[in-house]
């Protein structure tokens, strides 16, 4: 893939040597996000953050991305602040943002939506999730935490065991780490989930087709008991066709410390793409796991800032300069890292 000056609408732009690129530049941006060191390679670049649906981790994440490259961040949540909402095309949506900015990231309820708008964007764009289709970073920052973590155990992502557990249907950053993980060697999946919220199969199809073996199961526990990564999804309520309709399966699949005690093994890594549900009759991850060693929800989110910033550096052609224009951070930061 030619990073530079292009849209990442999709994990199916990604070969294995693109992912290890983006790993790579991950790992650079370390001493930014960690704040030992400031750079100002972006200084005068400015992102278009265009969440057209709620969201928390990825529009900040994104935002303090730019930001730590030295960019400035101008923002868009919620239909209702658009002028999406008075009838304005994604065409001619696309056409005034792009003017303004000098890369996009766009989130939006509908699938396609965000291609259809990087058509008519002069600028790149990234797709911050479109539906139920795509979640591109999320994904490559999944895949990151578990490669690194993976490590760690003196593992490595060819071989391993994952179980999905949840709902697999509806949950894009699952398609999406599907995807990606296709490109890896030996894996065995365990997919835990209602017979009505199971991986479409399409997904199904290409992990083994890949050569990747597959196990479709509703048992929780004994569809965890050999997984290396237990990657649990909340229900997706928004994507139903009521909320009654989503209510019948929250809370169907709950881990916690006595069940992971029981079934997990002992360096099992937990991943949730987050925001987990803490509600009572959701709690698919419970908070007694806070203290666990292995839950790595909040590695998760850290590396997500490592990946949006490595995207960053790579479509807009700085990832060589940034060390160039960097210094010493010259305020407090201990105990924050």
């Amino acid at each position: 893939m030619n990073f530079v000056g292009s849209h990442v609408l999709s994990v199916d732009q990604f070969v294995r040597a693109d992912i290890e690129r983006v790993f790579t530049v991950a790992d650079a941006m370390r001493p930014y996000a960690l704040r030992q060191k400031v750079t100002r390679v972006l200084e005068g670049a400015i992102l278009g953050n265009m969440f057209f649906e709620p969201s928390t981790r990825t529009r900040v994440s994104f935002g303090c991305a730019w930001n730590l490259l030295g960019g400035e961040v101008r923002e868009t949540t919620g239909i209702k602040a658009s002028a999406l909402a008075k009838g304005e095309s994604f065409y001619d949506t696309a056409r005034v943002l792009s003017g303004y900015s000098d890369l996009i990231v766009m989130r939006h309820e509908k699938s396609g939506s965000v291609a259809e708008f990087a058509a008519a964007s002069r600028v790149p764009v990234i797709n911050g999730g479109d539906g139920a289709n795509e979640h591109p970073s999320q994904a490559l920052l999944d895949l990151y935490t578990i490669s690194r973590e993976l490590f760690d155990h003196g593992k490595t992502v060819d071989g391993m065991t994952i179980a999905l557990v949840g709902d697999l249907r509806y949950g894009r950053a699952v398609h999406s780490l599907c995807k990606l993980l296709a490109a890896y060697q030996g894996i065995q999946f365990s997919l835990i989930s209602p017979e009505a919220l199971k991986l479409p199969e399409a997904y199904v199809e290409l992990l083994r087709n890949q050569g990747h073996e597959v196990i479709e199961s509703d048992a929780l526990a004994t569809g965890i008991q050999r997984a290396d990564i237990v990657y649990v999804t909340r229900t997706q309520e928004e994507r139903f066709e009521t909320l009654e309709d989503a209510q019948r399966y929250k809370g169907i699949f709950r881990l916690n410390q006595a069940i992971y005690t029981e079934f997990c093994q002992p360096n099992t890594v937990i991943m949730h793409p987050l925001p987990r549900d803490s509600r009572a009759d959701a709690n698919e991850l419970d908070n007694d796991l806070n203290d666990n060693p292995n839950l790595a929800i909040f590695r998760q989110t850290d590396n997500g800032v490592l990946i949006r910033m490595a995207l960053f550096a790579l479509i807009l052609n700085v990832a060589d300069q940034v060390e160039a224009s960097s210094r010493a951070v010259n305020w407090y930061t201990a105990k924050r890292f």
